[in-house]
């Protein structure tokens, strides 16, 4: 989806996308035909935490929405690409440092809870934290994801964004409306 996303925003934007599960691949590659975009976008059925031949050092930027959810025996209906115990934030971290070329950037959601672990991790693959992006759902509620940007090989320099999906009368945001080509 989120490859369709960016291909949609930009005709220019060429992506590779990794997935995990042969049925999300071939969902992938179903959705690729369907949207014509078989020149632009390509899937691939691999495990990002050891990258095929050719893709590390590719790429000018990587985006995921990685797993948010904590693995044990909670987690046994929630699918293994949503969890963390089958890719931590710091195997996240190290395989987006190594696909990126010098100068990229790494964007990812995820939870504000842990935040602080991935400008760590990040920084420990050698990528700087420089944008985040706070979201609300709605007006004075709590910030439910976060929006990080880190750069392989960028140097200190953190600005923070807070942005809100719904206004007080739970009608879409311009910041919404945008993020959703609406």
């Amino acid at each position: 989806t989120l490859g369709l996303l960016l291909c949609a925003k930009d005709d220019r934007c060429t992506v590779t996308g990794l997935e995990l599960s042969a049925v999300a691949h071939a969902a992938a590659e179903e959705n690729i035909r369907r949207n014509g975009l078989e020149d632009r976008l390509n899937s691939i059925c691999a495990d990002l935490r050891d990258l095929p031949l050719g893709l590390p050092g590719r790429f000018h930027c990587c985006v995921s929405n990685p797993p948010y959810f904590s693995g044990g025996p909670a987690s046994i209906a929630t699918p293994l690409a949503r969890r963390d115990d089958c890719c931590s934030p710091e195997e996240l971290c190290r395989s987006a440092a190594q696909a990126l070329q010098f100068g990229g950037d790494f964007n990812l959601v995820h939870k504000p809870e842990k935040l602080a672990q991935l400008i760590a991790c990040g920084a420990a693959a050698g990528m700087e934290a420089k944008n985040l992006v706070l979201i609300r759902h709605k007006e004075g509620g709590p910030i439910t994801l976060i929006l990080l940007q880190l750069r392989k090989g960028g140097k200190p320099g953190l600005q923070i964004h807070e942005q809100c999906l719904f206004d007080s009368h739970g009608d879409p945001t311009a910041y919404y409306r945008e993020v959703y080509h609406i």
